[in-house]
């Protein structure tokens, strides 16, 4: 009896670790990352590396197995692949991962497609029209979690996904193979989400990754319940707030979109950066939330304020959404000023770095001069590019250093431009930006970074080469 209670609570345990590490990544990934834009779930959580953004997937993945779609198919769907009936408790195991392996091998290709589909899909963000329409489609999204219409397959196909498969491990691995399909009134706005940030990486390899962590961790609770035989909690009114937080994310992701598209003058001449904005979004923000406390404690069975739940729920979700943007931005804003009269650490003024633009200018210059050459490749539409301008390259300390070298900006905005393919393929330059090198007087590169580098991280660099 006391195994049997034990059980039962392990998965609230796990649902509030997760929830916590959630809240952790969410701000510390988008917003304390030492770079990289607020565009998508993940942009400024992959300029920070790669960790960040794919605990986020992993994340992404388990929040939509909690959502009302998927929560209540998992003792179901364990029952059907026959883990619960498995002679022993290694056989349980097998049949559980091998149903997971499913819903990884599902995803795991849309990663790569939509990387690679997305390789011109940069310098199309620098199209206003482009834009709009990806914010329509996440604003979109998001009322669709809001409840304003389901993505769903059409009922006939849904009755023939859910009935393939069967008990063994051929069955459990059919059956993982379209448990993402059979889900997809939830699944959908989460897992197009996710494929529109991908095709903004260009990146195979993260794209596919993260997709596979997706998969992990909606596979996560089926693996537990099949596995180990944890009991669930049951299906409640939790799962209205599971919805509503990824409702507000994906419109916040559209206005994010919106917003990084801007020039950097032209968001500040329209937000001001400073403690009232930040103060502003909090209280929108905290209002938003309470609101949809009242919403999700109205769903409860038999609850007293039942006739409250829809009214809170429509007045939360504008105060939410306007408060979670407006701390994002005056988060960004207020952590990447530009200093417009640096001064060394000895207090000699310095000037801005000379960058050339010519790729075969600078590098003629830097042979005959000796000097070595620093080669920055960026584009308008990356955000990690905009905050190297603005918090590394006017560092006082990186100009000084950096007086020695021969400066080399790549403008890469438009994939296209032959010229931008052939300084790409030479340097070997293939995924995404921001991409710097750093070469010596030899001509030999001794540094590449591929993400935001941070002021102390590049001054060490270029100190170290001649």
């Amino acid at each position: 009896m006391h195994r049997k209670t034990s059980r039962t609570y392990v998965v609230p345990a796990l649902f509030l670790g997760v929830l916590f590490v959630a809240l952790l990544i969410a701000p510390g990934a988008a917003h304390a990352a030492d770079g990289g834009s607020d565009t998508g779930a993940f942009q400024r959580a992959l300029s920070h590396g790669a960790f960040f953004a794919l605990a986020a997937s992993y994340v992404f993945g388990l929040a939509t197995s909690l959502t009302p779609c998927v929560y209540p198919m998992i003792a179901i769907t364990v029952s059907v692949f026959g883990a619960k009936e498995a002679k022993s408790r290694l056989q349980g195991i097998m049949l559980s991962a091998v149903f997971v392996a499913g819903i990884v091998c599902l995803f795991a290709p849309m990663g790569v497609a939509s990387a690679m589909t997305g390789k011109g899909f940069g310098s199309a963000l620098g199209n206003p029209w482009v834009v709009g329409g990806i914010a329509v489609v996440f604003f979109s999204l998001a009322a669709s979690l809001f409840g304003a219409f389901e993505i769903a397959l059409p009922e006939s196909l849904n009755n023939r996904l859910s009935s393939v498969g069967g008990t063994g491990y051929r069955g459990a691995f059919l059956l993982g193979l379209v448990c993402g399909l059979v889900a997809a009134p939830c699944v959908g706005p989460f897992l197009f989400g996710l494929l529109g940030w991908i095709a903004t990486t260009r990146n195979a390899a993260l794209g596919s990754a993260a997709m596979a962590l997706y998969g992990l961790g909606l596979g996560t609770l089926f693996f537990a319940v099949g596995a180990f035989a944890v009991n669930l909690p049951k299906a409640g009114a939790w799962m209205m707030g599971i919805k509503w937080v990824g409702g507000v994310c994906l419109a916040y992701m559209a206005l994010a979109y919106i917003r990084d598209a801007l020039p950097r003058e032209t968001l500040e001449h329209w937000v001001h950066p400073g403690p009232v904005l930040g103060v502003v979004g909090a209280v929108l923000l905290a209002a938003g939330l309470v609101l949809a406390g009242i919403h999700v404690a109205g769903e409860k069975r038999k609850s007293r304020i039942a006739h409250l739940s829809r009214p809170t729920k429509l007045a939360s979700v504008v105060p939410a959404i306007a408060g979670l943007f407006l701390v994002a931005t005056w988060w960004q804003t207020s952590n990447a000023a530009i200093v417009p009269d640096a001064a060394a650490m000895d207090g000699t003024p310095t000037k801005e770095l000379k960058w050339e633009s010519s790729e075969s200018a600078a590098r003629a210059r830097a042979e005959s001069e000796h000097k070595p050459l620093l080669v920055d490749f960026g584009a308008s539409w990356c955000g990690a590019c905009k905050e190297l301008d603005a918090k590394t390259f006017p560092d006082p300390r990186v100009r000084a250093e950096g007086s020695r070298f021969v400066a080399l900006h790549v403008d890469a905005t438009d994939d296209d431009d032959p010229e931008v393919a052939r300084v790409r393929k030479k340097y070997g330059v293939n995924e995404g930006l921001p991409v710097v090198l750093l070469f010596g007087n030899d001509g030999k590169e001794a540094f590449r970074f591929t993400e935001f580098v941070p002021p102390d991280r590049l001054v060490n660099a270029l100190a170290q080469v001649r």
